[in-house]
């Protein structure tokens, strides 16, 4: 039952990322947004999520797992129930912020707590799996449930769904976790470390986020980029000399953590970049509608959540570092057929032979980096491991979306004909060249022997 509820938070972060995107026309028609403002529901919650995921971490160390577990679900339930009454642009958009600092405390407690509840090995592997395959049946079934609800109650349903989910979330949490404990008094939190580096990694989300659209070079992004450095720059120097830092240097001697890190910044760019192009071929070159899109991802939620299976399974059969290797070579290979298949006129099921190969490696490298994040550090360093690992997740997919973006040629909703299609299939093959070189470095480490099992 503890599983089945740490699945069920993987679910709301993921499914709550997702379900806006077919919701935004609605958004901005009932709420009066400018056409350039509205990417802000979804980039609030991108930058808010991304800022606040090493903090997060190390207050599920610190705090107490459980306790971070429910305030976040909390979070997530009363922000929804604000964003569904939302009347005026500035309110939703800070609703959505809130959201993403409720992700950034539920990723890391959920995950620290699978790692402290299930002993490392095939118990935990199992849970992750399970744990996995709730993430891609959200990313995925979100733009699904998203089109159906705006179209039956309007976009306002799109946030309530959220309260009644969040808050039984959260009820179980507290009822079936292990309590806390009394706090350790001799343990302090380095908050001068938590805000130079949750403000400087919000920053550098941001720019990440709003330069691709505005320019690299205007006032908003210099001051951004000058801002950012010079709070990561203060905060390693308070790390150096804090006595409790946020994040312990050991951390950083931990080489298979290291490594995970890496293989999380890449299948960010890449997999999770994937999505985007999809619903830009569907949508705009042949016009499908919202629903329509939401049904054309069941295929790849339903492949992506057999291959997290399939990755739990392959670790026991051929470790770790293999098994990755494995999965981004099968995704690479998916995703070079699934560029081949982007026609003007192709029909889709020509699309999917590369969904699938693309769709079981995603699933198995998902498993796998979560596996190697965890493997080998101690349970009181589990929350902050998290915080590394999904940070990286998250600074990964906003640089890897805004170079393909730039590669594309700049493609976006707007786009149309044969350049959107053009670019939509560089990027498409851009992916595939950036996993299949990622999955010949980890072979290349692994080699050399400077990965951990």
């Amino acid at each position: 039952m503890s599983l089945l509820v740490l699945a069920l938070g993987q679910l709301v972060i993921s499914l709550d990322y997702n379900i806006v995107y077919v919701a935004l026309p609605d958004i901005g028609a009932g709420l009066g947004f400018s056409d350039h403002d509205l990417q802000w529901v979804v980039s609030a919650y991108v930058v808010s999520t991304g800022g606040f995921l090493l903090l997060g971490g190390r207050a599920a160390d610190l705090l107490g797992r459980r306790r971070m577990f429910v305030l976040a679900a909390l979070l997530y339930a009363g922000s929804s129930l604000v964003g569904g009454l939302s009347e005026t642009p500035g309110v939703l958009v800070a609703v959505r912020a809130v959201q993403g600092i409720g992700g950034s405390l539920l990723f890391p407690a959920t995950l620290s707590l699978i790692n402290t509840l299930y002993e490392e090995g095939p118990a935990r592997n199992r849970a992750l799996a399970v744990w996995g395959a709730a993430g891609a049946g959200g990313l995925c079934f979100g733009s699904l449930l998203g089109g159906v609800l705006v179209e039956a109650f309007g976009w306002t349903s799109v946030f309530f769904v959220n309260v009644p989910i969040a808050a039984v979330l959260a009820v179980a949490g507290w009822l079936l976790f292990p309590a806390d404990g009394p706090r350790d008094r001799t343990r302090r939190f380095d908050v001068l470390g938590a805000l130079t580096a949750t403000g400087g990694i919000t920053l550098l989300v941001y720019l990440l986020v709003q330069a691709p659209a505005e320019g690299w070079t205007t006032p908003t992004a210099l001051i951004s980029a000058a801002l950012s450095a010079g709070l990561l720059t203060l905060f390693a120097v308070v790390e150096r000399r804090s006595h409790e830092p946020l994040v312990p240097a050991r951390m950083f001697a931990h080489r298979g953590l290291l490594a995970a890190m890496g293989v999380t910044t890449l299948f960010s760019a890449t997999f999770s970049s994937v999505p985007y192009f999809l619903t830009l071929y569907f949508q705009t070159v042949h016009g499908y509608s919202s629903v329509a899109t939401g049904l054309a991802f069941l295929v790849p939620a339903v492949v992506v959540a057999v291959g997290t299976q399939a990755g739990e399974r392959a670790v026991a059969a051929f470790g770790m570092r293999r098994m990755l290797v494995g999965g981004m070579t099968l995704g690479a290979a998916g995703a070079a057929a699934l560029g081949l298949a982007l026609t003007s006129d192709g029909s889709y099921p020509k699309l999917l032979p590369g969904i699938v190969l693309l769709g079981l490696g995603q699933g198995a490298a998902w498993t796998g980096m979560w596996i190697a994040a965890s493997a080998g550090v101690a349970p009181g360093d589990q929350g902050v491991a998290s915080g590394l690992a999904s940070t990286t997740l998250q600074v990964g997919g906003a640089v890897g979306l805004a170079v393909l973006v730039a590669l594309a040629g700049g493609v976006g909703q707007s786009a149309s004909g044969a350049g959107l299609l053009d670019g939509v299939r560089t990027a498409v093959f851009a992916i595939a060249l950036g996993i299949g070189c990622g999955a010949l470095a980890l072979a290349m480490l692994m080699r050399r022997g400077t990965t951990s099992p």
